[in-house]
């Protein structure tokens, strides 16, 4: 069954835009570049631009945590550039054998975080009315998207509203490719109609 059939069976439309992070390298150049103005972000000896987290007063809002939680759960490189603890990656340099383009900095690539930040402020404006993603994405990164782009943007509000949703769990353990426990929405629709695979999930 096509991917197309079984988000029809469900009910699910097909998104209007489905934005790769590949084509806004541009854009996530040019917002590092307002960062670095604007004095939200620096650049090391090391050809690495990192964001000054200490530059934003309400980091952390979002998901509620105190300095010493946030630098002990973020998920960032060890970087001996780093004026601060919980400074993250905007942009990283590139070996030859890994993906990168030319930047004002140097061959590189961009932080994980900055392209949902360009992408978002490319298709849907700033501010966008719902963000959404697994509760797994509080923090860090949706915590470093209204980092960057509420500072670029001049203090902004970068979205209205925020959604997060549960884990969807098989026989108690979160679903995840490294459990080997994934359960495919194609193939339950095999056996049971759209309705009660859509109750299951929303629960």
């Amino acid at each position: 069954m096509s991917h197309q059939i079984w988000n029809l069976e469900l009910c699910c439309l097909k998104p209007t835009i489905e934005p790769r992070a590949t084509d806004h390298i541009s854009q996530m150049i040019n917002l590092i570049k307002v960062l670095i103005e604007k004095g939200h972000a620096y650049v090391t000896d090391d050809g690495e631009v990192l964001f000054s987290v200490l530059s934003m007063p309400n980091y952390g809002r979002l998901s509620g945590r105190n300095r010493d939680e946030m630098i002990l759960g973020a998920r960032i490189e060890v970087s001996s550039n780093k004026r601060d603890p919980a400074d993250f990656i905007l942009w990283k340099p590139s070996k030859n054998d890994q993906p990168g383009w030319d930047s004002p900095w140097g061959f590189g690539r961009p932080g994980w975080h900055l392209e949902c930040s360009a992408m978002s402020q490319k298709t849907l404006g700033v501010p966008f009315d719902i963000h959404s993603g697994g509760q797994d994405l509080i923090f860090p990164h949706h915590e470093n998207e209204i980092a960057q782009s509420t500072c670029a943007n001049s203090g902004e509000n970068f979205c209205k509203t925020w959604v997060h949703n549960g884990f969807v769990t098989v026989e108690g353990k979160k679903m995840s490719k490294s459990l080997g426990n994934i359960i495919l929405t194609k193939d339950l629709i095999n056996n049971y109609t759209a309705a009660p695979v859509r109750l299951a999930l929303l629960n």
